[in-house]
């Protein structure tokens, strides 16, 4: 088989939540967007499910429509994006919750759906979804006699424990919250780790449910396993990839890998990420192209049928250092090729 494997374990997974729970001072919800963060999103949404989970986040209204489609009725599905134009229909019919982010949003949920159920997502420093305080002030004694079912804000340095901006958030949030009376949600992975101050009613874990910083006590999740597809000698002097990127400076034995960039292999790791067969380094030489890559194997003595790409040798965090970027992106990227196994669950 010269498809590359995933391997999602929902067991870990499951207890990644358990232990955030366990962290968290009330209920602890889950962050499901994005297929759930590239594993699978009915996989892992029955799995949390099952664990005990009873709120679940997504982004948009799509992914609620898909994610009440693997749980049925009962679990609330909260939607990051709101109440947007065209979704009314979905909303109502499948029972999802849109957290308002603008005046705009709240005539059109008032208008379309007055008995529907909706929160409220504050902004207290991030700009980026929600309303400013000021709008806040202006609307406040319109939405809370409406009974939201939740006040919500987010981090914009929680991963950061001592940066300033998280005590300024949890201020702003208290100020515009404190005497609702609403359930309210501040904390996702990172707000759980600042400790019971940032936790308020709700909990909302993402990457750490998946292995991701800033949890580091999280079990690793995802497991990629690289067939070789061939292997050669490479002599002294001779180059390896696209652009000559890789000169071999003495004889090398050289692997080609079935997985590229179009696979979530994102290109900037080129000549600095590493494959494992055990624990056994294999670095990759020169550019990572579109199906493949190059790793170095001279150190080993058998020519291996597979290479770990992440698993226990090397977390999503890890491998996000070698491309520059963060363990969401390498987790959320992992391309539609592979095939995926699930342990577990």
């Amino acid at each position: 088989m010269v498809n590359s494997i995933l391997t999602v374990d929902l067991d870990a997974l499951v207890r990644n939540y358990r232990a955030l729970q366990e962290l968290s001072s009330n209920e602890t919800g889950a962050v499901v967007k994005a297929d759930g963060y590239g594993l699978g999103l009915g996989r892992v949404a029955r799995s949390l499910a099952k664990a005990g989970a009873r709120q679940f986040f997504v982004a948009t209204a799509s992914e609620g429509a898909e994610l009440r489609r693997e749980l049925g009725d009962g679990p609330s599905i909260s939607l990051f994006a709101g109440h947007m134009a065209g979704d009314s229909d979905m909303i109502n019919d499948l029972s999802l919750t849109p957290m308002i982010n603008s005046i705009e949003q709240l005539q059109r949920h008032l208008q379309a759906l007055p008995k529907a159920p909706f929160g409220v997502q504050l902004d207290t420093g991030m700009n980026r979804l929600g309303m400013e305080p000021a709008e806040w002030s202006a609307l406040r004694d319109i939405v809370l006699p409406q009974n939201p079912t939740l006040l919500m804000s987010h981090l914009a340095c929680a991963d950061a424990p001592d940066h300033a901006m998280n005590a300024q958030q949890l201020q702003s949030f208290r100020e515009m919250t404190d005497d609702t009376g609403i359930p309210r949600s501040l904390s996702a992975t990172g707000g759980i780790l600042l400790g019971a101050d940032y936790h308020f009613d709700v909990t909302r874990p993402g990457i750490g449910l998946y292995g991701g910083l800033p949890y580091a006590d999280a079990l690793p999740v995802a497991y990629l396993e690289l067939p070789v597809i061939q292997v050669r000698e490479v002599a002294e002097r001779e180059s390896v990839g696209y652009g000559n990127a890789y000169i071999a400076e003495q004889p090398r034995r050289v692997a080609t890998l079935s997985a590229g960039y179009a696979d979530g292999l994102i290109r900037a790791m080129s000549g600095k990420a590493r494959t494992f067969y055990g624990q056994t380094e294999c670095p990759v030489l020169g550019r990572v192209s579109m199906d493949s890559i190059s790793v170095d194997i001279t150190r080993l003595s058998d020519t291996p049928a597979s290479l770990t790409l992440l698993g226990r040798q090397q977390s999503v965090d890890t491998l996000a250092d070698a491309a520059g970027t963060i363990g969401y992106e390498i987790l959320t990227s992992l391309g539609a090729r592979y095939t995926r196994r699930y342990s577990g669950g």
